[in-house]
């Protein structure tokens, strides 16, 4: 693992030793005051190098690319809601998705299925474990996004997300969030209306670079990618990891958005 990520700045490996614990607490206090935590440079420059030339290969010959409309909920419909309101107005994605199983020898598999590395994650998070997904595509992809394509507003399903970005583009490609819309009690549907109408400028914004581990609470936060601009794709790792074990896409959910069941 010391030849993929940097073990000397991010002891991942020694989470009881005294720096262990200390990268800990600040990454907690990061996610608390942000609802997000970064660590800059955790992937090794020949690892993400290795990395980015198996994945460009894949990308131009055997990803699926994956299309679609939808609205800041991800959900056809929502409960309670007119098909009508501002707040379910319709944007469009488009990535380009390998899965797991197409790069099973890669240096993200490898500290995907480390223990240490979810251990870590567990401890910021305070949860007593994280398991890795039984699911073969689901449990690791790299999304690919090429000239104008972005991932648009959003609030995710799960409670946090865990990505790496390989590679950023010429420009775009930028990380944009805002938070304090919804909360678990309260949905707040015409706030999430007037931020898409009117408050986007409201929006905080964050370019990555190539290599940072990015841990973030999307369930209550919108956020989206903006467009990317030139030729060079924005190249990113997204690690599925749930507190118990056994979690599996069903045929439906694997189709929908890999193009294929297993």
């Amino acid at each position: 693992m010391h030849k993929i990520i940097d073990l000397e700045r991010y002891p991942l490996d020694r989470i009881d030793s005294p720096e262990g614990r200390e990268l800990i607490e600040r990454c907690r206090d990061d996610l608390a005051r942000d609802g997000m935590f970064n660590l800059v440079g955790l992937m090794l420059p020949e690892a993400i190098e290795k990395v980015v030339a198996q994945t460009t290969s894949l990308f131009q010959s055997d990803a699926f690319t994956h299309r679609r409309k939808h609205n800041i909920y991800f959900l056809p419909e929502v409960p309670g809601l007119a098909a009508d309101h501002p707040a379910l107005q319709q944007f469009e994605t488009i990535n380009h998705t390998i899965c797991a199983d197409q790069i099973p020898t890669s240096a993200l598999i490898k500290l995907y299925e480390w223990p240490p590395f979810a251990a870590f994650l567990a401890a910021v998070m305070d949860m007593p474990s994280l398991h890795q997904m039984d699911d073969p595509l689901a449990r690791l992809n790299v999304m690919g996004y090429g000239r104008g394509e972005a991932l648009n507003w959003h609030f995710d399903r799960s409670e946090f997300t865990t990505t790496l970005l390989l590679q950023s583009p010429e420009q775009g490609g930028e990380f944009q969030y805002r938070t304090g819309l919804r909360s678990d009690e309260d949905p707040n549907y015409d706030g999430v209306a007037e931020f898409l109408n009117h408050g986007q400028a409201s929006a905080s914004s964050l370019r990555l670079n190539a290599g940072t581990l990015n841990v973030f609470r999307g369930k209550n936060t919108a956020h989206r990618v903006t467009p990317v601009e030139g030729e060079r794709k924005r190249i990113i790792a997204v690690f599925s990891y749930y507190d118990k074990a056994g979690v599996q896409f069903s045929e439906e959910e694997q189709i929908g958005f890999y193009g294929r069941a297993v």
